[in-house]
């Protein structure tokens, strides 16, 4: 089994890329880590701390509308587009389960925007340390951005291998991509902010905002990487919202969430046809 993941993972690897998604992806994050990094700079001296305290709070942001965006972007075509190819019924004519396609594309596809992340926030990092000097609360702030960024992205990798066998078509996998995009990180914190400014200083800002926040992946990751760290809570401004949470819930929110997604896409593919 494990050998027919990696072979599958090996292929898709070689296809991203032959389509030059890697080194997209990378120059992505990379260019806007960067502009965000430097561009940032100023409230160093008033909020008292170092640059990359605040290059970490502003790839945060970065983070969480680029990451489910290039993951998403990635995932909308796996299985919808190798149906529509042709691909995905001479594979299944191969002794391989359709769990082993899904992971061994999940499998690629991760071990992109892992790579891209890396470099691109490690890079910013190391140049915002090297021009504002660094912490050690700054250095695992970054560290934890990283690895909370790779797990976001597993989680609209998941949820686009989902849509993608839902959609059946390519067109229509990339519709509901972007729906699930414009919900999941735009159109869900305005609701909230809309249900916030109604209930003012009430049970629901006090008591269900939170949690509410901690349902939604992007969120999470948000509320993790700010709660944290001080520094980055300063940065940031977030520091009201993570604080009225206990420490576990971001963190065991965006964990679970790459799960139930990957078993949302498993019963989705076993479903699509060929």
């Amino acid at each position: 089994m494990i050998r027919r993941i990696l072979a599958i993972a090996g292929i898709e690897a070689c296809i991203a890329m032959r389509n030059r998604w890697v080194l997209t992806a990378t120059a992505i994050m990379l260019m806007f880590a960067l502009a965000l990094t430097f561009a940032g700079s100023a409230p160093t001296g008033s909020l008292g701390v170092d640059l990359l305290t605040v290059s970490v709070a502003s790839m945060t942001t970065l983070s969480v509308y680029l990451a489910p965006l290039l993951a998403l972007m990635l995932a909308f075509d796996a299985l919808a587009g190798e149906a529509e190819r042709g691909g995905l019924a001479l594979i299944l004519s191969y002794p391989v389960s359709r769990g082993e396609i899904l992971a061994g594309k999940g499998l690629a596809h991760l071990g992109v925007l892992a790579f891209a992340m890396t470099a691109g926030f490690g890079a910013a990092g190391g140049a915002a340390a090297m021009a504002g000097g660094a912490g050690n609360d700054s250095l695992m702030a970054l560290a934890r951005l990283i690895g909370s960024s790779i797990l976001l992205g597993a989680v609209f990798l998941a949820l686009g291998y989902a849509v993608s066998a839902l959609a059946g078509s390519s067109a229509g996998a990339a519709a509901m991509a972007a729906g699930l995009w414009l919900l999941a990180v735009v159109l869900y914190d305005l609701g909230l902010l809309g249900a916030v400014v109604w209930s003012g200083d009430g049970a629901f800002t006090r008591e269900v905002f939170p949690w509410m926040l901690a349902a939604n992946p992007a969120d999470a990751f948000r509320l993790w990487n700010v709660a944290a760290s001080e520094g980055v809570a300063l940065a940031s401004g977030m520091g009201g919202a993570a604080a009225a949470l206990p420490g576990w819930a971001a963190p065991i929110s965006l964990i679970l969430w790459p799960l139930a997604a990957l078993g949302l896409a498993r019963a989705a593919f076993g479903r699509m046809e060929p």
